[in-house]
């Protein structure tokens, strides 16, 4: 249940939540500001995104794409990605294996 994990501040006008936790697979709920950044980054999970609201500009690798409400797509392992929000938003993330990192400590 998404009440046992709290709302995390990562980055200016960013939040992230876990929803639900296993370590096969997590699934995260990331709410964004107008502007706000996820910055470049890569890491070793499969990572899928889905637009739940909002409208972003992803960067994955040498590929640039805009992204509204309703897509979806996957973030390879080791891809370096990040993106900008150009709509108060919500992404939806699942990452297989979890992402220990995103857990309490």
């Amino acid at each position: 249940m998404s009440s046992e994990f709290a709302i995390v501040a990562t980055d200016p006008g960013v939040t992230r939540q876990v929803l639900a936790d296993h370590p096969d697979l997590m699934v995260v709920s990331f709410r964004f500001e107008e502007g706000a950044e996820g910055p470049l980054h890569a890491h070793p999970h499969v990572q899928s995104t889905y637009v739940k609201s909002g409208r972003f500009r992803f960067t994955i690798g040498d590929e640039h794409r805009v992204v509204g409400p309703g897509d979806s797509f996957v973030i390879p392992s080791g891809a370096r990605h990040g993106c900008l929000c150009e709509a108060p938003g919500e992404l939806i993330d699942c990452f297989t294996p979890r992402r220990a990192d995103f857990l309490p400590a």
